[in-house]
Order: structure tokens, then C-alpha cells, then sequence
């Protein structure tokens, strides 16, 4: 099987998104004769030669992380313009991949209801969508918390590879907790007062130079 892969992730190669990737390719490269090629949208500013991507290939992944519940505006600007090949009859088999920060898969529903629409509306085979939380910060975890999870990745790929579609049990398991428990919600809370839930995010807008301004409205007049 030769696959397409667009990781529509703004933070390219240094990404959250290409981690996960990585150990879904690894995966799907374990069925002898599959091969791929990797493209980064944020770093391609022709749109025509990626759609000239999609349309020339048999099988695609287009892997992003959830933004503001929705998708990065390099990925939705790249789904804009798939506009001309909708309804084209040689469309390849497309599967998506989601992943965000939120811990519950719950957040990731509504775009991937959009995204079975998008494969739809292209005349695309649906070859099922991936959807992951509790990804931000994975960079920098201990092996003995991400091992579960990238083994799942592997799994899904390895399968994909030899059957072109994604593992229906393994997304369920994959995307556990679909929605945080009562105990979590409790403890979550009990964070936020003191301060605890807020270091990683702190240190982030540190590192940004936007810490002072993160109480901002610019859309408030």
C-alpha cells in the first residue's frame, strides 16, 4: 500500500502530531511492500501541490490537533481547497487523525462528525477517524506514561497497513476517557484552586513571551 500522510499540525516536525505519527508508521511499515510519504502543511505554501498530492494518491491520513474544538487554519485552509476534486469518481480512501490537549474524547466528537461529512462530500472511502486526548505535554512525559498509548498508535497502523482501515476496538480504547469521571472532575478542580493545573500552561506562555498579556481581550471594546 503506498500512503499519503499530511500532518497539519503549525509546530511541523516538532509537533505532538508527529509523534503519535511516527509510531502509527512504524506500525504500518511492519507489512512488507507498504511506503509513504510524510508532508508537513505548515511548511508547503503551495496549496496546488498538495492537492495535486491528494488527488494523485490511492490512500491519505490528514493527522492535526484540535484547536478551539474545530482544526489548525493550515488544515482547513488545505480542506477548502479540495473543493474542486468533490464528487471526482479516482478520490483516494482518506482516514483522519485528532488529538488534543482536553483529556476527554468527547471534545474531538463534533469535528469528527465533520470530517466523515468531508469524506462524503469528496466521494472519499471513510477509512474511520482517530481521536486522542490528553496529548499536550506528551513531549515531555515518562516513558511509563505514553508507552500505552504509542503502542496503540503502533497497533492501529500496523493493522491499517495490511487492511486500509482503522481498528474499531482499538479507537475505542485509544480514545478512553470519552468523558472525565467524577473522581478526575474532583480532583481537576481541587488543581485549578491552587494553582497546580495551570504550571505547564504557565511555563508555556513564558517560554512565548506572552505570560503578561494572557489576561488579554482584544475583542473587548
Amino acid at each position: 500500500m503506498k500512503l499519503t500522510v499530511f500532518n497539519g499540525s503549525p509546530r511541523g516536525k516538532e509537533s505532538n502530531t508527529a509523534i503519535l505519527l511516527e509510531h502509527f508508521l512504524n506500525g504500518f511499515m511492519e507489512t512488507e511492500g507498504n511506503s509513504y510519504e510524510l508532508e508537513y502543511i505548515v511548511n508547503n505554501k503551495d496549496v496546488g501541490k498538495l492537492v495535486e498530492m491528494f488527488k494523485d494518491v490511492g490512500n491519505v491520513i490528514l493527522a492535526f490537533p484540535l484547536y478551539i474544538d474545530c482544526m489548525p487554519g493550515i488544515v482547513k485552509s488545505f480542506i477548502d481547497n479540495l473543493k474542486s476534486l468533490c464528487g471526482r469518481q479516482d478520490n483516494p480512501t482518506i482516514g483522519f487523525m485528532v488529538q488534543g490537549g482536553f483529556p476527554e474524547a468527547y471534545h474531538s466528537r463534533f469535528v469528527e462528525r465533520y470530517l466523515e461529512k468531508l469524506a462524503k462530500r469528496l466521494n472519499c472511502q471513510y477509512a474511520g477517524c482517530i481521536v486522542k486526548g490528553g496529548i499536550e505535554g506528551i513531549r515531555v512525559m515518562p516513558q511509563f506514561m505514553t508507552k500505552k498509548t504509542f503502542n496503540y498508535f503502533y497497533e492501529l497502523g500496523k493493522i491499517y497497513g495490511k487492511s486500509g482501515k482503522f481498528d474499531e476496538e482499538l479507537l475505542k480504547r485509544l480514545a478512553k476517557p470519552e468523558h472525565l469521571s467524577a473522581l478526575r472532575r474532583l480532583f481537576f478542580r481541587f488543581a485549578s484552586s491552587i494553582g497546580m493545573a495551570h504550571v505547564y500552561w504557565n511555563k508555556q506562555l513564558k517560554e512565548n513571551n506572552a505570560f503578561e498579556e494572557r489576561f488579554d481581550k482584544p475583542y473587548m471594546r
